[in-house]
């Protein structure tokens, strides 16, 4: 995972990471307990997150594709990114050049 490895870079920019997934709230926490990520986790079982901020699902790719956001401290959402798949990813050099200019 892409964010763990540069979370320290992350931390350095004031910044928090929230992943939400499709998981229940057990699978979920296994997972987290077992990769020992650093972050937060949400399960988002019932997919109310995902309808809120309008994040895709293709049964044809086993589920919901990929979305990165950066949300400021006032709560304005200053960057989206819908995935077409789970390679569609920004890199985190990305993300840091968006996330300095705030």
């Amino acid at each position: 995972m892409q964010l763990h490895q540069d979370y320290e870079l992350f931390v350095k920019r004031d910044t928090i990471i929230v992943t939400i997934g499709p998981e229940n709230a057990k699978s979920f926490k296994d997972y987290w307990s077992k990769n020992q990520l650093p972050f937060y986790g949400l399960p988002d079982e019932e997919h109310s997150v995902l309808k809120l901020y309008g994040q895709k699902v293709n049964l044809f790719k086993l589920g919901r594709m990929p979305a990165q956001m950066i949300i400021d401290k006032e709560g304005m959402l200053r960057f989206v990114h819908y995935g077409h798949s789970m390679q569609d990813i920004p890199d985190n050099t990305e993300l840091f050049g968006l996330l300095d200019e705030l």
